[in-house]
């Protein structure tokens, strides 16, 4: 009842997100039960239904990336404080946003239940006529209610698991331990030396104590006071005889020990999300590595022939080659911010570095995924223009599936990461930065992603045409 009040309450702009993963749910669906249809049509060719179910992986994984991507920006489960006095705590409102995304869902395989029963005339009576309606439809014949069933959840129940991850309670992170110290450099003289604080050696010596090894003339250091007296740090276990005026000889106390700095090294503010760019090799070797399979594989089976798929081997190499596209956009898009940043950069080229460095976990990886469509997109333009397999109504379906996914993914993750850098632009417009700076901030990163992506996607395109146009 919860998810279902905060769904009826939402602003026109959630719901327009939620229609979204209703659509992509329904055309999803609908291309499921389009394969079981040509199963029941064709049942002498198992192999070719079992390739159309497994170009419906693509639809199926666009479509749940998107609905994660919905369910991060919804406002209406995002924790705050005070929720959790009433029940409404970081696991009861990751389990709300689980159960209105397979709402969502649910609703649109509902209406791609209904377009392919209205398609084949059991709503009707009349069925549709044509190649793909006695090709896909299987007119004429009764429907497992078990396999409906099955097809129908698979996109409901993908979407609200993932969504159950991506936006579980997370622990926060233990504080780590000090580093051993070796050899050499990255451990010449330990891995690394304790960050300090600010203002830790003007603590009146608080750092004297640790700063010279034991037994050292330095930890002794003298110093001499207003009176003449000889004084001596607290540092020095034997502090020395002072000598008066009238030629006594007297021992003063040893200062008290100062207190250590035990400031801690860790904010008690949240700590900004960390730019974790390890991916980035790991992407790019997935890359090279999809390239190769498919180069290797098209060179040996040849272009395809009209009427025939790609083989196997070159699909593998392009689900590669997606994946090193994906794991590498954050990564990349980091190294944009940085660039930015290069060569005496001024007020603008420094916000917009900065930001594009702050926002590359979050765009970098939709970035990413845009690119290998794109990709994708130019090779099947360009080897299969006349050529190749001929393209029905369902492969332009679940291509526009896609790339309309793709894209919805990507606007979301830049509204999140607009109501993310919220109270930034708050306090830029607080201390007088003009909103026409902002825009052109806003401007340059995203020409410098332009300039970045497009030449890459190009590059990788062509590759992956390569062995295929010949």
């Amino acid at each position: 009842m919860l998810a279902l009040r905060l769904t009826r309450t939402a602003h026109l702009a959630v719901h327009l997100r939620r229609l979204l993963v209703a659509m992509a749910s329904a055309g999803t669906g609908f291309l499921l039960l389009c394969a079981l249809g040509h199963a029941l049509s064709h049942p002498d060719a198992p192999g070719a239904s079992a390739l159309r179910l497994a170009w419906c992986a693509a639809p199926l994984a666009a479509a749940v990336y998107l609905a994660v991507a919905v369910a991060r920006t919804d406002p209406g489960t995002r924790p705050r404080s005070g929720l959790s006095a009433i029940g409404l705590g970081p696991g009861r409102l990751m389990a709300v946003s689980a159960t209105t995304t397979a709402l969502s869902a649910s609703l649109g395989s509902v209406v791609a239940l209904l377009a392919f029963l209205h398609l084949r005339g059991d709503l009707t009576g009349r069925p549709a006529s044509g190649r793909v309606a006695a090709d896909a439809l299987a007119v004429g014949q009764s429907l497992p209610a078990p396999a409906v069933l099955t097809l129908l959840v698979l996109v409901p129940a993908l979407a609200s698991a993932a969504v159950a991850h991506t936006l579980r309670p997370r622990d926060p992170r233990p504080a780590a331990a000090p580093a051993p110290r070796g050899y050499g450099r990255f451990g010449a003289y330990g891995w690394g030396k304790a960050r300090e604080t600010f203002g830790a050696y003007g603590r009146f010596g608080a750092r004297t104590a640790t700063a010279a090894p034991a037994g050292s003339q330095a930890a002794g250091a003298a110093r001499v006071g207003a009176g003449g007296a000889l004084q001596t740090q607290a540092s020095d276990p034997h502090p020395p005889a002072a000598t008066p005026a009238d030629g006594t000889t007297q021992t003063l106390d040893a200062a008290p020990p100062l207190p250590a700095d035990t400031t801690p090294d860790t904010p008690t503010e949240p700590a900004p999300r960390p730019q974790n760019t390890t991916a980035l090799p790991w992407g790019i070797a997935v890359l090279t590595a999809g390239l190769t399979v498919e180069t290797y594989t098209g060179n040996a089976a040849g272009a395809p022939t009209p009427g025939t798929a790609p083989s196997a081997g070159v699909l593998i190499g392009w689900a590669l080659t997606a994946l090193g596209l994906a794991l590498a956009g954050p990564g990349l898009t980091h190294l944009c911010g940085r660039l930015l940043q290069a060569a005496r950069p001024g007020a603008l080229r420094l916000l917009a570095g900065r930001v594009l460095m702050e926002e590359s976990q979050r765009v970098g990886r939709p970035l990413g995924v845009v690119a290998a469509v794109a990709a994708a997109a130019y090779v099947t333009a360009t080897v299969y223009d006349g050529d190749g397999p001929a393209f029905g109504p369902l492969s332009t379906l679940g291509a526009l599936l896609v790339a309309g996914c793709t894209v919805a993914t990507l606007l979301t993750a830049a509204v999140e990461a607009r109501h993310a850098r919220a109270d930034t632009t708050d306090a830029l417009l607080r201390l007088g930065a003009p909103p026409a700076t902002l825009r052109a901030a806003a401007a340059v990163r995203a020409a410098a992603l332009l300039a970045l992506f497009v030449p890459l996607v190009l590059i990788v395109a062509v590759l992956a045409a390569l062995p295929l146009d010949h």
